[in-house]
């Protein structure tokens, strides 16, 4: 069997390549920031742009804390599902279009043990681009309704 030897320059190459590929999915999963305002109401907010963010939301989590919420960016408007997968906790789901609030789901319950293909998908009834999770019952106590307007102070 002949064996394979490579050149030095090589070698480096590949180890760069490595090294950035193993840089770039460490990227991937880092969570970004960002300050919002919902109504009268100033939040911090995780932000979901990524698949695999979009995927993996709040579950196995035991708090939204230390952010208000999650944010989940979409590149269309459509009645993008949520799914309690793997939650401990409930919240409540807000579904905006272009930054204004157009369906709310209050106090979504967890779904501990449901099968995946068993779990409920809630969705809006109109196309959304955006979508919020907060505390179960942040909404009926900061006045939060459909109409409500929410900004992007900082990203």
């Amino acid at each position: 069997m002949k064996q394979i030897k490579f050149k030095k320059w090589q070698l480096i190459f590949f180890a760069i390549f490595a090294m950035a590929f193993l840089g770039l999915k460490l990227w991937q999963l880092r969570w970004p920031t960002a300050t919002i305002e919902l109504g009268e109401n100033r939040m911090q907010v995780q932000v979901a742009r990524t698949v695999y963010h979009q995927y993996r939301g709040l579950g196995k989590r035991d708090t939204l804390a230390p952010y208000d919420g999650l944010l989940f960016l979409y590149g269309e408007k459509a009645r993008h599902g949520i799914v309690m997968r793997e939650m401990r906790f409930p919240i409540d789901i807000v579904w905006l279009s272009d930054g204004v609030v157009v369906d709310i789901a209050p106090d979504v319950q967890a779904e501990p043990g449901v099968a995946e293909s068993l779990l409920t998908v809630y969705r809006p009834r109109l196309p959304a681009n955006l979508v919020l999770e907060v505390s179960a019952g942040w909404c009926t106590e900061h006045g939060v309704k459909i109409g409500s307007i929410l900004k992007l102070l900082e990203d």
